[in-house]
């Protein structure tokens, strides 16, 4: 995979960083108006809670170049706010538990969370009664392909035929389509996350937080605090670490001391399909009715709805509004 980590640092330049930053953007405030769409539409509910991401930093440099960035950002239309310590905790009160080891923060007001398991759960309902056939626990076996076009999936019960075919399998995705002769540059980057219960406890945030000096993310959900981060360059070894997650549990109680009970602590660790430049692949791949959506790397969750959409648009032959 030495060509990935090749291509990776060649999108580490200066521009080049703001180009991808600026693509991600876009997708990502895109899929915000999408998400309200299908919220408004279907009514779902996933302990979604508008209170806006905290970026918090420790470092003086590194809050120092964030405030550059949140400037570019504005710029490109996603809200920022430079915080002092002092803004960070007003903000968010569970803070004051570590008052004095903040040098501040930047605020995206207008960004929102939610549990992406719940919401997944309840599209899938709502696309079944619309007719949506979901075979879980298929095996595919290969991608099968005649007269220039693909003509069928091939399941251990038997081919699935159709007009068109998206391979959205996160990490997975380059391997169903390596036997085509179709190369994506995705590579498994392994994640941890670490969720606790929160009930009775006063301690725990309620404002979504980004620790950008630890790359941790904060998140609560309902009655759970959840903590996720770490990227381990393992190939497709899914086996959890426990010392790495406990690495998360410490900063998160060492951030929150009074957060939730560390001794009920759930611990998980999966895939995220990272691509060189961060950006997701969306389009036609190989062949014409062959499509991928894949690529999000952490930003799955992100950029999910604005995503499908685009995907949505491309398989039928519209022009997309991004």
């Amino acid at each position: 995979h030495w060509r990935w980590g090749l291509a990776f640092l060649a999108n580490c330049t200066p521009a080049r960083t703001r180009v991808n930053l600026e693509t991600v953007l876009r997708l990502a405030l895109y899929n915000r108006r999408q998400l309200e769409s299908v919220q408004a539409e279907t009514g779902i509910r996933f302990d979604h809670h508008r209170t806006g991401i905290l970026h918090l930093y420790r470092n003086r440099r590194s809050f120092d170049g964030a405030a550059e960035k949140a400037s570019l950002l504005n710029d490109l239309g996603c809200r920022c706010e430079i915080l002092d310590e002092a803004g960070c905790v007003a903000r968010e009160p569970a803070l004051a538990a570590s008052a004095g080891s903040l040098a501040g923060g930047i605020l995206s007001p207008d960004d929102a969370c939610g549990d992406a398991h719940l919401f997944t759960q309840g599209l899938a309902r709502i696309s079944a009664e619309l007719g949506v056939e979901f075979r879980y626990g298929e095996e595919i076996r290969r991608i099968r392909v005649a007269g220039g076009r693909v003509a069928a999936i091939e399941t251990a019960s038997g081919p699935i035929t159709g007009d068109a075919f998206v391979v959205a399998a996160g990490s997975y995705t380059p391997l169903l389509l390596k036997p085509l002769g179709v190369r994506l540059p995705i590579y498994p980057t392994k994640g941890y996350s670490v969720t606790l219960p929160t009930e009775g406890r006063a301690g725990a945030p309620t404002v979504s937080l980004t620790d950008d000096d630890y790359k941790l993310v904060y998140s609560r959900l309902g009655e759970r605090l959840r903590i996720a981060g770490m990227a381990e360059f393992g190939g497709y070894d899914q086996r959890l670490d426990p010392a790495r997650a406990r690495i998360i549990l410490e900063r998160a109680l060492a951030l929150f001391p009074a957060c939730g009970d560390g001794e009920a602590a759930e611990f998980w660790t999966g895939l995220r399909p990272l691509t060189p430049d961060g950006a997701p692949i969306i389009g036609a791949v190989g062949y014409p009715n062959l499509f991928v959506n894949s690529g999000h790397g952490t930003h799955g969750w992100t950029l999910c709805c604005g995503s499908g959409r685009l995907l949505a648009d491309l398989v039928d032959g519209r022009t997309p509004e991004i």
